[in-house]
């Protein structure tokens, strides 16, 4: 087919190096196209790994592989650091930030989602989520030194900030980040301070439905929560948080009071999926045909977190699984286009999903079979292990993974950034109103 850019063959941009485009983009490698890689950053993260690197298990760097190190041989692929901020679907033309527009014959959008809060932005400073590697440093800030300012306000003699953790949201993220702070609480971080024991940190995980992980079977999510309250977690389900302040979360009249909030309750797709003007459904992501193509657009795919894609009548989730193998037909999609051959839909394969929780503990739902405990914990460290980019980073994750399982030590707690917490300045304004108030009397 001609070219719709300077490029001598067709020109294809993936747009996002997570797992859906970097994907797209190693299955053209070597094809008879030009590939353009799009993403605003210059690295590729493992995404299912960020709550390790947010509990100090890990450090950003086993979970993250630069994109050109990733595509280092691949001739006709090109790696661009850009920010998109538009598109132009009748001339095929993609807009930059910088105000650059970047030809196309095929676009991939593989742009993922971020949080939502459902209206409430304003929690976003309170209470981050769990989607980048900078979201994962600043959690393990905040953790971190809520530990190391309970122990600095004890030795000082001051009021201090009780040292409860609260997660919102009780699907995969929130069920792991909520047994791994019990597992650095009880036992990492047990022995490293005088004036305080860390063992006596409360974690709360609120749940808005009535169970946790409520996208698998029920037995899972009832064998999920006891393992959680094994590790010392608070489980409150059928619970909904109304409001977040500094130091405070309240759910209907109910104050808990928090030094440290961490949010996993809802995602929403790119803004991206907005601009391109397409039909969106409520959570922003583009509704596709069985081609992953957009209406009207044969030319433009839509894939992974961003996509609306159902199977049988149902949505598909967005996870990783789906937008790998989504990334994978399309690569073989957009080379049957190229040599004429005909086109094929999409289906997904539901190789199952597992989540863990601690040490040995686990839970896995692969078509009829269900594990827990150990075997599922087992599993999730073997296929997390298989997926994860680059032979430096499996060697470093399993050196990381051996050393832990056999000392309960960790070498990635280290606080970087400010030395301040929300939370923090509450306790010591109404300690300081106290005090006032006991003088005037």
């Amino acid at each position: 087919m001609e070219s719709n850019s300077k490029h001598a063959r067709p020109h294809v941009v993936v747009i996002g190096g997570g797992f859906g485009g970097l994907q797209g983009a190693l299955g053209l490698a070597r094809a008879d196209v030009e590939v353009t890689l799009l993403d605003r950053k210059n690295h590729h993260t493992f995404q299912p790994l960020l709550y390790q690197v947010a509990l100090a298990a890990l450090s950003p760097a086993d979970i993250a592989a630069p994109i050109r190190s990733v595509m280092r041989g691949k001739k006709n692929v090109e790696v661009l650091i850009g920010n998109v901020v538009g598109f132009d679907l009748e001339h095929r033309r993609i807009l930059l930030e910088e105000g650059d527009r970047v030809p196309y014959d095929y676009v991939v959008i593989a742009a993922g989602a971020t949080h939502s809060y459902f209206g409430r932005d304003d929690w976003a400073q309170l209470a981050p989520g769990l989607k980048t590697l900078e979201d994962a440093t600043e959690i393990r800030r905040r953790v971190l030194l809520a530990f190391e300012l309970t122990e600095r306000e004890t030795l000082l003699n001051r009021q201090h900030c009780p040292l409860n953790f609260v997660i919102v949201g009780a699907g995969p993220t929130g069920v792991e980040l909520a047994g791994a702070i019990a597992e650095i609480s009880r036992h990492v971080l047990s022995q490293d301070f005088n004036a305080t024991d860390p063992r006596r940190a409360r974690i709360v995980l609120l749940e808005g439905g009535p169970r946790v992980l409520p996208a698998y079977a029920e037995d899972l999510s009832t064998s999920a929560q006891r393992q959680l309250e094994q590790l010392g977690v608070e489980v409150r389900t059928n619970t909904k948080v109304t409001n977040i302040e500094p130091g405070l979360v309240w759910v209907g009249n109910e104050k808990i009071e928090a030094a440290v909030v961490l949010w996993a309750a809802g995602v929403k797709a790119s803004p991206l999926g907005q601009a391109l003007g397409a039909e969106t459904d409520r959570s922003g992501r583009v509704m596709v045909n069985d081609r992953l193509n957009i209406e009207g657009y044969p030319e433009v795919f839509v894939i992974g977190d961003l996509a609306h894609f159902e199977q049988n009548g149902s949505p598909m989730p967005g996870v990783a699984p789906l937008a790998i193998q989504m990334g994978q037909y399309v690569a073989k999609e957009i080379r049957r286009r190229v040599e004429g051959k005909p086109s094929q839909p999409f289906s997904y394969w539901d190789k199952g999903s597992m989540a863990t929780i601690g040490r040995t503990k686990g839970i896995a739902q692969i078509g009829k079979i269900h594990l827990s405990g150990v075997l599922a914990w087992s599993a999730w460290l073997f296929i997390h292990l298989i997926y994860l980019i680059g032979y430096r980073n499996r060697f470093s994750v399993l050196l990381n993974w051996g050393w832990q399982y056999l000392s309960w030590q960790s070498g990635a707690r280290l606080i970087t950034g400010s030395d301040q917490l929300p939370g923090w300045h509450y306790h010591h304004e109404a300690e300081d109103s106290e005090q006032k108030k006991q003088a005037a009397g």
